[in-house]
């Protein structure tokens, strides 16, 4: 049984050594992502800038280049595979993590963080390709699996980015070593990825029907854009909002713990143990639906967001006593990690059962609606935080918890029974 589908899959490795490889490169990406989120204020005390809208432009950057990335994706990865384009990619982002560190100027941080956001969107296009890929050598549903691991290595990446602040190693050391473990990693996997799988005669017969229904499915697919589904465009709103949460968490939690709570370096642990919540609400998500039921969990998550945001916003900085004033603020990063965990699988999951939308058409209408989260979140966090402060750029943020609430609890998509 392995021997016939490995065969189909074209390669001579066992099916599980096959899918260890492609989880190592899940843990390569995730590990590349925190250790540069992990570093964002050093990087932007090293560049002087002391404006936070003029630093959101900057950080802007990087949702910048993923959407420039979006239709290069698709076609790369249909064009040369997904086993060439992983290696492109993985190896990519870690060199563009290596040029951060190398960036002299502001102007030549900008292209890189561009380049960091390009590189990001492909892995993840390549990356879930091999995954779905995997799927079909198993026969059941793995994709758990690489997610959690990239989760993990999240959390390592965040671990090993608070030791080398706390041990005053610069960005650049810090940099350079994870690229070079990921450079490692990529040689060492490459070999057990895996071509595309492909029934050729059934891939004919589709080519041949595609060929000939073009013309009667693309005023189709318009239609779906023009007037699409009440359900994709409320999905699609609740997207925007946790993307706009993850953005505020992921590149500025760090700045929040430094700038706002003026905190040591060494109790800077706001990234870290937001990514550790998050990876648990990961691994506790399919539990808290058969307790709960779908909406009732992103009622929560919505909840957890709001509740921790405000945690901080309000009461993170009353205290007076240093232990007092990290544990509050950690609280509440951990109540948004936990909240924000479920958000994305779920509302991916409720399209899959609910949507009467084409699968790939409703989960590009989805994505195009959530995307816009990407690229106002920095430029809104970047105003609030100039006019104002940062404290009332998270309030504003936790704001949206609210609003997740309100929509998973009044708006159809949402209801499972």
């Amino acid at each position: 049984m392995d021997q016939t589908t490995n065969a189909l899959a074209g390669s001579r490795f066992p099916k599980e050594r096959i899918r260890y490889a492609v989880l190592s490169f899940f843990l390569a990406q995730g590990l590349c992502f925190s250790s540069w989120a992990s570093r964002i204020p050093d990087v932007k005390e090293i560049f002087s800038v002391n404006y936070a809208f003029y630093w959101g432009l900057v950080l802007f950057l990087i949702p910048v280049g993923k959407f420039v990335a979006i239709p290069l994706a698709g076609y790369l990865v249909s064009r040369l595979g997904s086993r060439i384009m992983v290696q492109i990619s993985v190896m990519g982002y870690a060199l563009s993590l290596f040029a951060i560190g190398l960036a002299t100027n502001i102007y030549l941080l900008g292209v890189c963080l561009f380049c960091f956001g390009t590189f990001w969107n492909l892995c993840d296009i390549s990356l879930n390709t091999q995954g779905i890929g995997i799927e079909r050598l198993y026969g059941r549903t793995i994709m758990a699996s690489f997610h959690g691991g990239w989760s993990l290595a999240a959390c390592l990446g965040a671990l090993i980015g608070f030791i080398m602040i706390v041990s005053g190693i610069p960005p650049f050391w810090h940099f350079t070593l994870i690229a070079a473990l990921i450079t490692i990693i990529v040689l060492c996997g490459r070999r057990y990825l895996q071509a595309d799988i492909e029934d050729e005669p059934q891939a004919k017969q589709e080519a041949n029907e595609e060929q000939t229904s073009t013309t009667k499915e693309t005023p189709a697919l318009l239609s779906f854009i023009r007037k699409p589904e009440l359900l994709l465009i409320q999905l699609g709103v609740v997207g925007l909002f946790a993307l706009v949460v993850e953005s505020a968490m992921f590149d500025w939690s760090g700045l929040y713990f430094e700038s706002v709570l003026q905190v040591p370096k060494s109790l800077q642990i706001g990234f870290l143990v937001f990514m550790v919540m998050m990876t648990v609400g990961r691994f506790l998500t399919n539990w808290a639906y058969d307790l709960l039921g779908k909406q009732k969990v992103l009622q929560l998550a919505g909840f957890f967001i709001f509740a921790g945001f405000f945690i901080t916003s309000l009461l993170g900085g009353v205290f007076e006593q240093m232990t007092l004033k990290v544990a509050v603020n950690s609280l509440g990063f951990m109540l948004v990690g936990l909240g924000i965990s479920c958000m994305v699988p779920t509302i991916y999951s409720l399209v899959g059962a609910k949507s009467k939308t084409p699968v790939s058409i409703a989960l590009t209408i989805l994505s195009s609606i959530s995307f816009i989260g990407s690229l106002i979140a920095p430029l809104l966090i970047g105003a609030v935080s100039q006019a104002f402060n940062m404290k009332y750029a998270y309030m504003v943020v936790g704001l949206l918890g609210l609003c997740i609430w309100l929509m998973t609890t009044f708006c159809k998509a949402f209801k499972t029974e």
